[in-house]
């Protein structure tokens, strides 16, 4: 068989396009984009005399750590509900690590410390400033009345594995809950919520979507909920437990999540403060700094993650010989996995192996698809980076068919022994999924 080496051309494409990944990365940091928010806006809160500040999902040690320096304003308490305890925080800051993507104990004992740090809020100069990100739904879970945390878990286990979209998820977990739905602004007696979006629609940004929107109205059901479950096909599988609840909920037998235009509201602000195109805007700089002529796609990259690969690079097929080259064409948004194999992989390597096996005829590229926060489903992995050597490596290693990885879930299985992983550790945000296609 014959040697597949990288020629130097091709080599320095996936360099650039690693560094272009790296610009979209940090443009999106989490503590980046606090203090974006906080320039000329210290005033919202400087009219308070002491704030409660609760900080909870992927990025909530990053928000803490900036907001905390970043305003005048006397911080009575914060608490910080992430993945992992971290040495950064602000000292006298509780820490309350959860489970994540699933539930578990720690999420319910965060969850119920949240709701004690918002029912402090009781005098009109105080506030609950509460800093959300990605993540938070599972970090910060309390099981509504008549439930327990392992329905809870279960039926989220269910839903992810059925490749649910954020939204449908989010709609169940909010009517199966105690603090989401807007009942944790509600149990406050005024608050401010600065959000980081992972939530790229429809509607994009939703803020009754991001963490399950424990701040904001919900204008989802109990019946929707029970819909999300008919359509995803998994209401048999559900606990009766749950069942019994969502159908109580939508007989009016139990208290629907908080809606637009209760009062308890009046006193509750939101602001986002940062998503999907702070990435694509570091990218974009990063690319035209080197060179490149920077196309981007407007709409949300969505989907079953493998077609979505394919998409991308029929795109790029059909503006390639149109465009000046170098060409980066840039893309963000968050496709879905539907679990058939017992493999070990995520959408974004998923996204990579689909425009691996769709190629780009007759030109040299490089094509990278990563998580912002720098994990990729369950593995060590942000992502995957492939090049137009990708099947003729594969080949060389003797991996088989790439579509059979892709059928069995396993493309973590087909990019590590090519060396094709993206690893960049935890990134302390989370704005979704990057991905950049570079043409020679």
């Amino acid at each position: 068989m014959t040697d597949v080496r990288t020629p130097p051309a091709l080599a320095a494409l996936r360099r650039d396009l690693l560094d272009i990944v790296r610009a979209g990365l940090d443009c999106a940091h989490a503590g980046r984009l606090v203090r974006r928010a906080l320039a000329g806006q210290e005033s919202v809160f400087d009219r308070f005399r002491a704030l409660r500040l609760l900080a909870v999902g992927k990025a909530a040690a990053p928000m803490a750590v900036a907001f905390a320096e970043g305003t005048r304003a006397r911080i009575r308490e914060g608490v910080v509900i992430a993945p992992a305890r971290r040495d950064d925080v602000p000292a006298g800051f509780e820490q309350w690590p959860g489970g994540h993507p699933v539930p578990d104990l720690r999420s319910e004992a965060a969850a119920r410390r949240a709701l004690d740090v918002a029912r402090a809020v009781r005098a009109d100069d105080e506030c609950l400033v509460v800093l959300l990100s990605g993540g938070a739904s599972a970090l910060m879970a309390l099981p509504a009345p008549d439930l327990d945390l392992a329905a809870k878990a279960e039926v989220t286990a269910l839903l992810l594995k059925a490749g649910v979209t954020i939204e449908g998820l989010n709609c169940v977990r909010k009517h199966l809950s105690a603090i989401k739905g807007g009942r944790l602004a509600a149990a406050a007696r005024a608050s401010v919520t600065l959000a980081i979006s992972d939530v790229v629609g429809p509607p994009p940004d939703d803020p009754a979507t991001i963490g399950s929107g424990p701040t904001v109205a919900d204008p989802t059901t109990f019946a929707d909920a029970l819909k999300v479950l008919d359509l995803a096909g998994v209401r048999a599988q559900c606990p009766r437990s749950v069942l019994t609840w969502l159908e109580r909920g939508r007989s009016a037998e139990v208290e629907e999540t908080v809606k637009p235009n209760d009062p308890r509201l009046e006193r509750s602000e939101y602001r986002l403060i940062g998503n999907r195109l702070d990435a694509v805007a570091g990218a974009r700089a990063a690319a035209g700094a080197t060179g490149y002529t920077v196309l981007t796609i407007d709409d949300p990259v969505v989907g079953e993650a493998r077609r979505a690969g394919a998409r991308l690079m029929d795109i790029a097929a059909r503006w390639v010989e149109d465009v000046r080259r170098p060409l980066c064409l840039l893309a963000a948004g968050e496709t879905t996995v539907t679990v058939k194999g017992a493999g070990k992989g995520g959408r974004n390597q998923e996204v990579a192996l689909g425009a691996a096996m769709a190629g780009l005829p007759g030109a040299t590229f490089a094509m990278a698809s990563v998580g912002t926060d720098g994990v990729d489903g369950p593995t060590d992995a942000a992502g995957a980076l492939v090049d137009s050597t990708t099947l003729a490596r594969a080949a060389q290693a003797g991996l088989g068919d790439p579509a059979r990885f892709l059928g069995a879930n396993d493309a973590y299985h087909f990019f590590d022994p090519l060396g094709d992983l993206v690893r960049t550790g935890p990134t302390d945000t989370n704005v979704g999924d990057l991905q950049v296609i570079l043409v020679a």
